[in-house]
């Protein structure tokens, strides 16, 4: 392909603007800067009136250049019935967002797990692919096609046009497959797992590329399926976009405050470090802590704050836009991140790390020693993970925070932010991966 044409690239995602939340993110910011690496993407989404988004942000549809072609198409999904069954909104974040289920939640997983392989969005891949083949049978080519997981139903659109028609294929995995954490919540029976096993194995056994998020998910698939070269599986991150980090840190001097953006809930494991924060507040009263969390929180972890006592000294905020989101960690004294307690999580790796690390805060890790999170902090002087049930250590690390904030109550961390992990500089590693 001569390089004076732009490489003509479809990207399938479910999650586009105006959804909100994570998992709009890195399609997003790959499509506002491919221009820049003379890459043309056409975007298949689903049409927002007919999706099933758990969160909305409409303030993310400006960050769509105008050049870009944005295709939406219908959808047939399940999850009005859900909600009509339940009485609940559509659940995301692993149940992050839901409380502890019932019978009747307990049967709509069951039947969520069990007939809706490999998610409830496949309804959307009959109408995703019909999109493709109009452009198709019109005569524009592509020279590649990206798409973009969870759901992971989204894989078998990617799975069918490689059949079909040839084109190079970059399978996208934001999150591992089968081996998500909270599978063993779907109820699923040996027959299902089976077959979303062997989904799994043909994604990533046709795609021509598949990309992962982070370390550990890389280390997973090749362990599951040695046959397959390693230079297949490349890991991209995510990444912060620059452009939303153009606002002066403000940390507040009248209190040391701790925010968490994002979803959360109990199995986060972050009761001790409640405790330690209630501690440190007894320890050093010379010190206003104070805790912030922006999004959604469990009706559990809001009780665990209680217990604490520090529902006083606590900020609970709803999802806010992403912009304003942004704001709130520029406005923080200390950043707060917590990976699920989880078997096999030192692989999570949320996409809020790196916007953490664009704020240039210090950053609270409640999770695994040796995971990627933690190696990612300590590589870029943020911090390292506090194990779940290191009391003394969260209690030690707080301290420190404590007499720093004393001294001055500007904790940023000095120097720039890390490059590499800019979404621009991602973007041009993705265009590269697309030529192949």
């Amino acid at each position: 392909m001569p390089e004076s044409r732009p490489l003509r690239l479809l990207i399938i995602t479910y999650y586009w603007p105006p959804s909100g939340g994570a998992g709009v993110q890195r399609c997003l910011k790959f499509v506002k800067h491919l221009a820049e690496f003379n890459v043309e993407p056409t975007v298949i989404t689903v049409d927002p009136a007919r999706a099933t988004y758990p969160v909305l942000d409409e303030s993310l549809l400006a960050e769509v250049p105008p050049a870009v072609r944005v295709i939406r198409t219908a959808t047939a999904e399940p999850f009005g019935s859900y909600q009509k069954l339940t009485g609940r909104a559509v659940p995301y974040g692993g149940f992050a967002s839901e409380a502890r289920p019932g019978l009747l939640q307990q049967a709509a997983r069951f039947v969520r797990g069990n007939l809706f392989l490999p998610d409830p969005r496949r309804g959307w891949n009959r109408y995703a692919l019909a999109a493709v083949e109009r452009l198709l049978a019109a005569g524009e080519t592509f020279d590649a096609v990206l798409t973009s997981s969870p759901p992971h139903s989204t894989q078998l659109i990617g799975l069918e046009l490689k059949k079909r028609h040839g084109l190079r294929w970059l399978a996208d995995l934001r999150d591992p497959w089968t081996d998500i954490y909270y599978t063993k919540d779907l109820h699923r029976t040996a027959p299902a797992a089976w077959l979303d096993a062997r989904y799994e194995r043909r994604v990533l056994t046709q795609a021509d590329a598949v990309l992962t998020t982070s370390a550990a998910t890389r280390r997973l698939f090749l362990n599951k399926y040695p046959a397959l070269p390693a230079g297949k599986f490349q890991v991209l991150p995510n990444g912060y976009d620059e452009a939303d980090f153009t606002a002066p840190s403000r940390p507040p001097a009248d209190c040391l405050l701790i925010t968490h953006t994002g979803t959360i809930s109990e199995t986060y494991g972050i009761e001790k470090l409640l405790r330690a924060v209630a501690e440190c507040q007894r320890r050093h009263p010379l010190v206003p802590l104070r805790l912030r969390f922006v999004g959604q929180v469990s009706a559990g972890l809001r009780a665990q704050i209680e217990q604490a006592g520090l529902l006083p000294a606590t900020e609970l905020r709803p999802f806010v836009p992403h912009a304003q989101s942004v704001a709130y960690l520029l406005a923080s004294s200390v950043l707060l991140m917590a990976i699920p307690d989880v078997a096999s999580n030192d692989g999570i790796l949320p996409g809020k790390v790196f916007e953490y690390l664009a704020a240039g805060k210090p950053v609270l890790c409640v999770g695994p020693a040796g995971s990627d999170a933690d190696h990612l902090l300590r590589e870029c002087g943020a911090g390292q993970a506090l194990p779940y049930h290191d009391d003394e250590l969260m209690l030690a690390t707080l301290e420190a925070l404590a007499a720093r904030w004393r001294a001055t109550p500007n904790l940023d961390l000095p120097g720039p932010r890390p490059a590499r992990y800019s979404r621009r500089a991602l973007t041009g590693q993705l265009a590269g991966l697309a030529r192949g």
